[in-house]
């Protein structure tokens, strides 16, 4: 009797299930407490994109007050309009930076969270 032929053996693989990183990986939040030179761009970064919206801010700030002697200085006579400029004009640009800033470095907080805990 003629022996059958035996079927052909198939791996199946799939993806892997558990991915190690290479030996020479390690996480950010381990980076920055061992204050490596890897870390110490990390909180750089951090540190950069906190400086670059509050420039912003001071840029847009300058702008808004900057001119304001010379509006007053041009027109002596209207102590109404400095008053109206300062007390009313003013006041919501001011409160609408603010929250701008206020967003902005939570905003910048969170992306450096998020980068460190390696979401």
């Amino acid at each position: 009797m003629p022996q059958e032929p035996t079927e052909r053996r198939v791996v199946v693989t799939g993806p892997a299930r558990r991915t190690r990183r290479a030996s020479g990986y390690s996480r950010p939040r381990t980076e920055i407490d061992e204050q490596t030179t890897l870390g110490h761009t990390y909180v750089r970064s951090l540190m950069r994109t906190q400086l670059r919206a509050a420039l912003t801010v001071f840029a847009v700030l300058v702008l808004l007050v900057g001119p304001l002697p010379l509006v007053f200085a041009a027109t002596p006579d209207s102590r109404r309009l400095e008053w109206l400029v300062l007390g009313f004009c003013l006041y919501a640009p001011l409160v609408l930076l603010a929250l701008w800033y206020v967003r902005r470095a939570e905003r910048n907080e969170r992306d450096f969270v998020r980068l460190v805990e390696d979401r």
